[in-house]
């Protein structure tokens, strides 16, 4: 009874449950196997996973306003507003000519949806207000929203060119715009190179003031005479017809017949004072291909969507537009695609699992003999797709840190199969037990011992999993994927190697007849040739299936005779030598010396490492330095440099990039084995994604060159890092007054600039001031390392200050407000309404001729027109009777950390 019960008692019931239902798990394995492999196919593609800070972001735009009046207006009562709310960590913010920035850090214990929802509230909350700034008769609205930094790099180009206006070009490039965007999984394309259209009313001001016809009286008659009204209902004799007074234009041109004003009976239209044409807004974008003018599409993806399959897709789409809708002379390319390097990744994992698989049999083959070992390869195939079933389900995304997690289990996985296995093979090799209760009796003696050895691996990884922040939101998928890689090991290694086991264990290692191995051999490679044929997308598994027959005969050939030498010969030698080190080990006071040595050792080493580290013969970084898959330089001239100085500039730096990437080193005839695709952008477009994620500012000072390197294999051993430091040596110290910066991809989280010293106080003249001479000094010391130190704003915005002679203005009857607006229209335009066509929305802008609006002569000496509410009569009085102006600078930006003014000093480091 008690032996009975001893035997009972060894074994382990859930596998005993799976042995005696060998149906129920075959069918398991069959629908795991299929659902991993759907799994494999569907989940999307990225190269570093998505991290969701909880960060929320607020842009204001607000044009003709200088950074000083935006942080008056806009940023300083939304902060004021903003730093109470709770769970608040941070505030932040940039305040620019036009634009305002804040963002809000939000802590862990609050989700992303509710941080959004409380910001919202409280911006509502602010410009409900009276006094809140407006903008063409309406308030200024923020726009609150969260932000991924996969939604804000580029997937890809898509560059259009050819012999033909920038118009026609950006109508090519509207047309992919729209299609792109019908896709699921692209949030937005952004076209660079090419303006939106305005219709332009361009006022002479020199007929406009011998008219007597204000800016007001022009922006009336237009807002009021390009308008379509509905009066309602008519009914009469039973009928109900409703009335349209219609007065939208159909052509710009016809605004020049419009009437805007009217004295005494004689009108004047419109084309006495000014000129109306439909053309491009100013120039706010350049781009450039190998140095090539283009019109360029930013295609952009959607968090958490499969960029391969986008960019897939996307190529379908131009494929097919180039062939059925776009002329044959036009030149249409994709740069910068994305997605050959998260390609290239799983294809690694693919590889690196199949030579596992081979490497894990091979070795086993040679303790277990063949068909045993296939018990334990069996494990590798199916734990990695559970696992990719699980991370399937959880969400999960395929990339860098999911992929290591796979990769670094590949190893672990095993141990729990080759335990089961050789426990079994034991059983019944020296104990002489049938298969059915061997696997029983086997799993029952060491389930628990796998169990607590693979929740103990798994609990190594916990505290790497439970970091916090924003690198514990990077890191946290490595140890969940290990995690679910090694449960899904020991699952099978209990549940399905054993139901193996039980079936098809032997002891003795048959050879298989030739004939069989003939038979099977064949029919495995006709199916794989005809898979890898005809297979399109699964050609990958008629290779595999070759490879296993070809493996077959190598096995039956060689590694058979090689497996019987090892286990008759070679393996009891290392047996009998571990046997005896061991007992030497073991004897007397031995082990007490030998754990006290290895106490030392352990010490010794860890002195000793620190001492490596402290000499800096160790370096500690947090990333390996990779080798740069692109090269992108970023060029900033200071805030107020007009964009077509700044296009001229990185034309010049352009040459400089090409003729190094171009150079023979890197050339077989005109072919470029180094560089893939050379883009660059000017203005819009132009600033890091790392640094100035969700910003929609403009950027006239700013240039982005971005050079896209080939494969690795594909380099025939060019060294990317080289390319990158003869990039950096030649654009160094070069243009004086322009930063220049060279870098290349970043990989991990988005941690910013590597040297960042921040600065705080309220005098911001003093801050920059204190941060050049720290600049200096810190150049003055030749410290290796660093690239180009930076500070992040300067005072140098080059600007005017108008100042109204308060008494003189009253006394004519005008206000401070008047002289601005009447500035205002007269540069920047004022907004008089709205052009439809084809579906489209063109605004109408009245402002001066391009001939008087930069003649600081003709704006101040131009006659502000009014009718004197006292006397009935039109005064004009001249703007430069009651205001002088002074030439002056003005800060590029100002930037707040907790409401506090700061600046930086930052800067990347040198290649190496």
């Amino acid at each position: 009874m008690s032996k009975q019960k001893k035997s009972v008692d060894k074994e382990f019931r859930l596998s005993s449950w799976a042995i005696d239902n060998q149906t129920t798990m075959y069918v398991l394995i069959l629908v795991i196997l299929i659902l991993g492999g759907m799994a494999y196919f569907s989940m999307p593609r990225e190269s570093f996973p998505e991290v969701k800070e909880t960060k929320i972001y607020i842009s204001s735009l607000y044009p003709g306003n200088t950074a000083e009046d935006i942080e008056k207006l806009i940023t300083d009562p939304l902060e004021d507003e903003l730093k109470t709310v709770s769970n608040l960590v941070e505030i932040t913010s940039t305040s620019q000519e036009d634009y305002s920035m804040i963002i809000v850090e939000f802590d862990e214990n609050i989700s992303v949806e509710a941080a959004l929802q409380k910001v919202k509230d409280e911006v509502d909350s602010k410009t409900a207000g009276e006094d809140w700034p407006t903008f063409n008769g309406a308030k200024v609205e923020p726009n609150v929203f969260d932000l991924s930094l996969s939604e804000e790099i580029p997937i890809l180009n898509i560059n259009i060119s050819g012999d033909y206006p920038i118009e026609r070009l950006k109508e090519f490039g509207e047309y992919l715009e729209d299609e792109i965007e019908g896709l699921q999984e692209i949030k937005q394309v952004d076209i660079r190179g090419a303006q939106e259209k305005e219709v332009e009313v361009a006022v002479d001001i020199y007929k406009m003031m011998a008219a007597k016809v204000s800016f007001n009286d022009i922006i009336n008659g237009i807002s009021n005479e390009n308008l379509t009204t509905s009066a309602g209902n008519l009914i009469a004799s039973g009928q109900r017809r409703t009335i349209r007074i219609v007065g939208e234009i159909d052509q710009p041109n016809e605004l020049e017949n419009f009437v805007v004003k009217s004295e005494n009976g004689n009108p004047i239209y419109l084309k006495d004072i000014a000129k109306v044409t439909f053309k491009e807004e100013e120039k706010t974008t350049y781009a450039r291909e190998f140095g090539h003018p283009v019109v360029m599409l930013d295609v952009k993806k959607r968090s958490g969507k499969n960029m391969v399959d986008a960019v897939d897709q996307i190529k379908i789409i131009v494929d097919d537009t180039i062939e059925n809708e776009f002329p044959q002379d036009l030149t249409v390319t994709i740069a910068n695609d994305q997605s050959s390097k998260t390609i290239g990744q799983v294809d690694d994992l693919v590889n690196n699992i199949i030579f596992g698989i081979i490497l894990v049999v091979t070795v086993l083959m040679f303790f277990l003999g063949f068909k045993n070992a296939l018990f334990v390869g069996f494990a590798i195939p199916m734990s990695m797709f559970m696992s990719l079933m699980i991370l399937d389900v959880m969400g999960y995304t395929m990339n860098t840190m999911i992929l290591f997690g796979l990769i670094m289990g590949l190893g672990m996985l095993v141990d729990n199969g080759i335990v089961v296995v050789e426990n079994i093979y034991r059983l019944m090799d020296e104990e002489k037990m049938p298969r059915i209760e061997a696997a029983k009796k086997g799993i029952g003696e060491i389930a628990f011992p796998i169990i607590i050895s693979t929740l103990t691996t798994v609990a190594a990884f916990v505290p790497l999993g439970l970091w916090p922040g924003i690198m514990g939101q990077f890191m946290k998928y490595f140890p969940i994927t290990l995690s679910v890689v090694l449960g899904s090991s020991l699952f099978v290694a209990i549940f399905f190697n054993s139901v193996l086991v039980s079936r098809y264990m032997t002891t003795e290692d048959k050879e298989m007849p030739l004939k069989q191995i003939v038979r099977i051999t064949s029919i495995i490679s006709v199916i794989g040739i005809l898979i890898v044929i005809f297979g399109g997308a699964y050609r990958s598994l008629g290779s595999l299936m070759v490879l296993t027959a070809v493996m077959l005969w190598i096995y039956r050939l060689f590694l058979r005779n090689w497996a019987g030498i090892f286990q008759n010969r070679i393996l009891p030698k290392w047996e009998g030598f571990y046997e005896r080190t061991l007992r030497y080990s073991l004897a007397g006071r031995r082990p007490i010396f030998i754990a006290i040595t290895t106490f030392v050792l352990l010490l010794i080493a860890f002195i000793g490492f620190g001492i490596s580290v402290g000499n800096q013969r160790t370096k500690v970084e947090f990333f390996p330095d990779n080798k740069p898959n692109q090269i992108v330089v970023y060029i900033e001239y200071p805030e107020g440099t007009d964009i077509e100085k700044t296009n001229q500039i990185t034309k010049d730096i352009e040459e400089r990039v090409y003729d190094i990437i171009n150079s023979d080193a890197y050339m077989n005839g005109d072919y470029n084995f180094m560089t893939e695709s050379a883009v660059s952008q000017v203005g819009e477009g132009a600033g890091n994604p790392q640094t100035d994620g969700g910003s929609s500012a403009e950027m006239p000072n700013r240039g982005k060159i971005t050079a896209t390197l080939r494969e690795f294999k594909y380099r025939e051993g060019a060294d990317s890092q080289e390319l990158l430091k003869k990039v950096q040596e030649a654009l160094k110290d070069i243009y004086p007054g322009v930063a220049i910066s060279v870098e290349k991809d970043a990989v991990g989280p988005p941690v910013g600039y590597p040297i960042n010293i921040e600065l705080e106080g309220e005098d911001y003249t003093e801050l920059i001031n204190t941060a050049e001479r720290m600049r200096n000094f810190i150049n003055s010391r030749n410290i290796p390392g660093i690239d180009e130190l930076k500070i992040d704003v300067n005072k140098s915005k080059p600007s005017m200050l108008v100042q109204v002679d308060r008494k003189k203005a009253g006394e004519l009857g005008i206000a401070t407000g008047q002289i601005g607006q009447q500035l205002r229209s007269s540069i920047f335009g004022s907004k008089a309404g709205i052009y439809k066509e084809g579906g489209e929305d063109y605004d109408i802008y009245v402002r001066f001729n391009e001939e008087d609006r930069y003649n600081t002569s003709a704006l101040f000496n131009q006659r502000i027109t009014f009718r004197d509410p006292s006397s009935g009569q039109i005064k004009e009085v001249p703007i430069s009777a009651v205001a002088k102006q002074t030439n002056s600078t003005g800060f590029s930006a100002i930037k707040h950390r907790d409401v506090k003014r700061v600046v930086t000093v930052y800067s990347a480091l040198a290649s190496g």
